[in-house]
Order: C-alpha cells, then sequence, then structure tokens
C-alpha cells in the first residue's frame, strides 16, 4: 500500500505515445491524501461534495472528494468493512458480524449496534421511512431491526436452493412493508455480486462472479414484469463487481457503468448493450464498488490504489477520464 501514503500530487503516465507522431502530453491526475491505508471495499455517496468509504483497514471514512481531504474517520470494528450505507445515518457492515450506525455531526462512537447475525454481514439497506434496517449475511438470513432501539424485529432464512454457503445465484425482490418476496429472477449461472435499482424503480441491475470471460456479466432486469431479463453487458474478462445506474443527463443516451476485478471500469448504453467506452487503471487490483455523485462524476475503490475521481464526458460519444485519487 505505498502508493497509498504519498500525499502530493503526481502526473500520471504524462506522455504517450501515437503511431507516426511526437509524444503528446495527456492530462494530469491530482494524487490526494489517501482515504484508507488498505484495500478499500465499498464507497456511497453521501452528499454532492462527500462520499463514505470502507475497507481492510476497519475504518469508515467521510471525505469531501471535491477538496480531496477527509472529514472524519469512524473507528469502531473489529474487522473489515464489506459494506456501507448513507442517507442521514451511515451505517457500515462488516465481517465482526455486526452494523454499526454512526453520525456525521457527532463524535467518533457509533450511535447504534445491530447484533445478531452469524456470519459476516455483507448486505445493509434503509428502509423509505428511516425507521427501518434490513440486513443479510453469509449465514443466509436476513433481519429487519428498528433503528432507533437496535432491536431486531423480523428474522428470514433464505432457501437453500438459492444459495451455497451464503453466496447466492438468483436475485429476489423484497417487499420492505411486508416483508414477502414480490419477484424472483432466474438463477444465474455465477455468483451474484452487486444490485443497484434504476431512479425510476422500473429496472433493477445484477453484476456477475466469473473467470476469463466466463460469467463476468452485468444484467439488466424489469422489476415490472416477474422474472423478465432486458439485456446483458458482457465484455469484462473477471468478476463484475459492481454496476450502476448513470444518473441521467437531458439529451443523452441511458448509460450503465460497471467495474470489475480485471482493474477496468466500462460504461454501456443501457438500451442496446453497446461498450461505449472502456478505462483501465492499472495496477489498481480488483475495483469492487462504484458511486455515482451527479452525471459527470464516479467514483471507483480499489484493493490496491485507494480511491479513485473519474470525469464521465456524456456527450456524443462518451467517454471517461480518471482525475484523481485519494
Amino acid at each position: 500500500m505505498g502508493k497509498l501514503q504519498s500525499k502530493f500530487r503526481r502526473r500520471s503516465d504524462l506522455y504517450k505515445a501515437k503511431e507516426g507522431a511526437e509524444l503528446a502530453p495527456v492530462h494530469q491526475v491530482v494524487q490526494y491524501e489517501p482515504a484508507h491505508t488498505d484495500a478499500i471495499n465499498c464507497v456511497v455517496s453521501l452528499t454532492s461534495d462527500l462520499c463514505v468509504s470502507g475497507g481492510h483497514d476497519q475504518a469508515v471514512v467521510v471525505y469531501d472528494w471535491r477538496a480531496g481531504k477527509q472529514c472524519k474517520s469512524f473507528q469502531g470494528h473489529s474487522r473489515e468493512i464489506t459494506k456501507v450505507k448513507a442517507n442521514s445515518l451511515i451505517f457500515s457492515a462488516s465481517r465482526d458480524k455486526t452494523v454499526l450506525m454512526w453520525d456525521l455531526g457527532r463524535d467518533t462512537e457509533p450511535v447504534q449496534e445491530f447484533c445478531g447475525h452469524e456470519l459476516v454481514v455483507n448486505g445493509v439497506a434503509v428502509g423509505p421511512d428511516g425507521s427501518k434496517l434490513c440486513t443479510g449475511s453469509r449465514d443466509n438470513s436476513m433481519r429487519l431491526w428498528d433503528i432507533e432501539s437496535g432491536e431486531c424485529l423480523q428474522k428470514n432464512t433464505i432457501s437453500r436452493n438459492l444459495s451455497h454457503k451464503g453466496q447466492f445465484f438468483e436475485i429476489e425482490v423484497w417487499d420492505s412493508r411486508t416483508w414477502q418476496v414480490t419477484n424472483t429472477f432466474p438463477a444465474k449461472q455465477y455468483i451474484q455480486t452487486h444490485c443497484d435499482i434504476s431512479s425510476n424503480c422500473y429496472h433493477l441491475l445484477s453484476s456477475s462472479n466469473g473467470f476469463g470471460g466466463q460469467g463476468c456479466e452485468a444484467t439488466l432486469w424489469d422489476l415490472r414484469q416477474p422474472g423478465c431479463k432486458v439485456a446483458e453487458y458482457r465484455g469484462h474478462l473477471q468478476t463484475t463487481a459492481c454496476c450502476v445506474f448513470v444518473p441521467p443527463r437531458p439529451g443523452c443516451p441511458a448509460l450503465v457503468a460497471s467495474s470489475s476485478y480485471d482493474s477496468s471500469v466500462k460504461i454501456w448504453d443501457q438500451n442496446t448493450a453497446a461498450c461505449l467506452y472502456t478505462l483501465m487503471l492499472d495496477g489498481s487490483g480488483p475495483l469492487v464498488s462504484l458511486a455515482p455523485c451527479d452525471s459527470s462524476s464516479l467514483l471507483c475503490a480499489s484493493f490496491n490504489t485507494g480511491l479513485h475521481q473519474l470525469h464521465l464526458d456524456q456527450g456524443a460519444v462518451p467517454s471517461l477520464t480518471e482525475v484523481a485519487r485519494f
């Protein structure tokens, strides 16, 4: 993690060769103070300027990515962070089998703890009214919690035919009010690693584990029709760890972004499934999480080189450029 320790600006690939031409300068990548001291597992957007991330260093970090400075670091977990969720409060799930709740406006101690899972917690979601928390674990269970009291209100054990040791091949949609399954999509060949729902709640994205180009896809599903697959986005060579809907820009086609263990981020046309741009982040290792901040900014979490700020140009030919690392 030596690269994460630098606090100085640096140039990334100052020159690149063009065939039959002189060396031409390319853009500068700014290196800010690192957010973490080890691999990063997850990142989400908190506000237009702030993001929240968690990693192997057991820290939950709030970072001003526009200014390039850390705002707060929360310490409380005894093992690595697997997921973070942020709205008015911040929730962090961990391999220590717990979920902790943090308040950015208070001190760095957790304000609530949710305990009860028997294995690593790898999923966390907040209910629509902000009063309930849903968590999922490798122990094949989902739990519904009262956020204010920390009490477990309900526990559901996931059917064994959907999973193998807590690894899921099938996507289920649950109603947070009735705590019942409302939609199930056909099982995929490989473990599903991530899912995202469009802002209009019409579509769902899921991404797949895989090897050597087998699997490794992202899939678009129609939430309005049971089991309806709309498109697949294929092109990554290793596990597609994350897939997200890109915030739309008027007059531009709907876009999807994906990141992979093959150190690439891809931009796709949501409707045609055409790959419009691929950005390689050489040396970054697995790219495990994406956080859209607005229609032109994406944050990407990596194992080796910290957090990456990416600029998305949604022009006639979309392009993706690395702007900063931290």
